[in-house]
């Protein structure tokens, strides 16, 4: 199967903005208030939302390996 190079670009920008958006969401779910009860433990909504966290980092890392897959398969093939 070919990926056009737009289509492999596209897949690599969606990977590298997947990782800048899900960092930024990882860090602002530690700090707050909402993902720790008060003796320290995690929340059940820090619990959710650090597995959809984990399963995004790991999506978005096969998008952008797939991506940068096509981008260099379109620059031997030319």
């Amino acid at each position: 199967m070919r990926i056009s190079r737009g289509t492999s670009l596209f897949l690599l920008a969606f990977g590298v903005w997947s990782w800048i958006i899900w960092i930024t969401f990882a860090k602002n779910l530690w700090a707050s208030d909402q993902s720790w009860t008060p003796d320290g433990s995690p929340t059940a909504y820090f619990v959710v939302h650090a597995v959809l966290t984990v399963v995004s980092f790991v999506l978005g890392t096969i998008i952008g390996v797939l991506g940068w897959r096509g981008v260099r398969a379109s620059r031997v093939a030319s």
